[in-house]
């Protein structure tokens, strides 16, 4: 009467054992397993906290370095709320892009960044906000809007499982399932005076998240420029973390469009790649259409190769030309005027150091080092201290001192509170200019050449006047305290070899405290070829 129990029990006995090989682990090689992840779970806020690192942790200083190769600087640009359409990411898609830029500007300080938020109100209403309550500083040039636009789960999906009943009593069973979901980011860049797209300067791009078993831990995969961006997500990321590689791809790109930079050298993509030539293609044919935009665009690059010393106004001139002829002959092709496909093609491609050894070596004159990265931001009294090796500007001792005189346009000088003021600098030479403010507050600020007037050439005998044709206004103080204006002229473009505590960003407040310490810069850098004039602004 005992048999068939123990053949019931020995059967069951046999189908356990199988589930367990099924599985893959027993029952004791579970527990250990949970402890063991029960240990790293307790101990991971005892741990140093981490930076984040993801695929394009790289590409990001790249960008920065390039910003500086390339000579951007001055950009402007509002961040609005960046909204999950899908309902189904809980991230700080704004932070994480808020920290790439800021990883990508470390060095170039190439990008001012003004958070909007959706507390602020209406987006018209807080530019004019930020207008009326800054009067001289100036609202954002561009403004990015976008969305997690798509998550679509499980678009694929396998599961195999296996089980065995006995009796209708007993039974035991083993499952694994795998699938694959697409997350996906839209970002646009417009222009905030009047909200319209940017042409061409988007970012849209998916990420393929592969799920193994219950959880959403895996694999993703992003592809680019042909190359595929593969990243591991841990239990603690999931889809968060895919989207952080995604914001910082979309943060490459916008600004890698928006300034015409070379950003897929940051993405490791080879210059012969179909889509990179499209890109090169696209960028060259827009320009096409606009010449004024291909005219600034090459007076502006090749004055910073130290080519070109004419305006950056869009109109062409024989010093382009002749920049553009000296500098087509050095990337090996025929030697003539001619701005097309190819020499734009050619531009973008080079290691701009290897063209400056030919030029110099054909008598040429050598361009500024700005091209090998910026001066290191010591204090300007610990560089006059240690005698740092500053980079001179690529120009002569000029043979008689730089007149540099500054008034108001109305020769004013005492000014009511509120009242506007528009200042004249006049030279006596062909000079770049650079002009600060110490307001009220006693704080400097750099407000020209600025994203509205980034020509800082000044014709002898052609007056400046600021605010000139700028979005953004110089008014006499409410608290009835002189201000000055001081305004720097030097033979060549300063401002990219300043120290860093002295060129500073547009409209924002300087480290130092004097403006003998700004003087003090650009007597370091320029080797003591400069001038100064001073306006004093007397406020009732």
């Amino acid at each position: 009467m005992r048999a068939a129990p123990h053949f019931r029990t020995r059967r069951l006995g046999i189908a356990l054992a199988l589930a367990a090989a099924m599985s893959g682990c027993s029952t004791v090689d579970f527990k250990r397993q949970v402890v063991e992840e029960t240990k790293s779970m307790r101990k991971g806020p005892e741990d140093a906290p981490a930076q984040s690192i993801t695929n394009f942790s790289t590409a990001l200083r790249c960008m920065d370095n390039l910003f500086i190769e390339y000579g951007i600087r001055d950009l402007s640009v509002l961040v609005e709320d960046l909204q999950d359409q899908t309902k189904k990411v809980n991230a700080g898609t704004k932070d994480m892009l808020i920290s790439a830029v800021s990883q990508m500007t470390i060095r170039s300080k190439a990008v001012r960044l003004v958070i909007y938020g959706s507390d602020s109100g209406n987006l018209i209403s807080i530019l004019r906000e930020a207008q009326r309550r800054h009067p001289y500083a100036s609202l954002p040039e561009f403004d990015i809007k976008g969305s997690v636009s798509q998550l679509d789960e499980n678009v694929a999906r396998r599961q195999g499982d296996i089980g065995i009943g006995f009796n209708q009593k007993y039974s035991v069973g083993a499952a694994k399932s795998a699938s694959t979901s697409v997350l996906a980011l839209d970002l646009t860049m417009l222009t905030t005076h009047d909200l319209s797209v940017v042409p061409g300067v988007t970012s849209r791009n998916a990420v393929a998240i592969f799920k193994d078993g219950s959880g959403v831990d895996g694999d993703a995969q992003i592809r680019k420029f042909g190359i595929n961006f593969n990243l591991t997500l841990a239990k603690s990321e999931g889809q968060a973390q895919a989207l952080r590689t995604l914001v910082e791809l979309a943060a490459i790109e916008l600004f890698g469009k928006l300034t015409r930079i070379p950003y897929w050298k940051c993405l490791g993509s080879s210059d012969a790649d179909e889509s990179v030539k499209g890109e090169i293609g696209d960028w060259f044919h827009a320009m096409l259409g606009d010449r004024e935009d291909m005219v600034r665009y090459f007076q502006n690059q090749l004055r910073v190769r130290g080519l070109y010393k004419g305006p950056v106004d869009g109109a062409p001139n024989p010093e382009l030309a002749d920049a553009v002829a000296t500098y087509r002959e050095a990337l090996g092709l025929e030697k003539n005027y001619k701005v097309d496909l190819a020499f734009f093609t050619a531009y973008l491609k080079a290691k701009h150091a290897d063209p400056v050894a030919t030029i110099v070596s054909k008598g040429a004159p050598q361009p500024a080092a700005a091209n090998t990265g910026p001066m290191p931001p010591l204090p300007l009294a610990q560089a006059a201290a240690q005698n740092a090796p500053l980079q001179p500007l690529a120009t002569s001792v000029p043979p008689a001192p730089i007149s540099d005189t500054v008034t108001s346009t109305d020769r004013k000088r005492v000014f009511r509170a509120g009242e506007p003021i528009r200042v004249s600098v006049a030279t006596n030479r062909d000079v770049h200019v650079t002009c600060y403010l110490q307001d009220e507050d006693r704080k400097l600020v750099r407000f020209f050449p600025n994203r509205f007037q980034r020509d800082s050439l000044v014709r002898a005998n052609q007056p400046l006047v600021l605010p000139g044709v700028g979005k953004y206004q110089l008014v006499a103080n409410a608290k009835a305290q002189d201000e000055v204006v001081a305004c720097f002229a030097a033979e060549g473009d300063v401002l990219p070899h300043l120290p860093q505590e002295a060129a500073g960003r547009e409209f924002e407040a300087l480290p130092l405290k004097t403006i003998n310490q700004v003087a003090e810069a650009f007597a370091l850098t320029t080797r003591n070829s400069f001038g100064t004039g001073t306006f004093l602004v007397q406020v009732k």
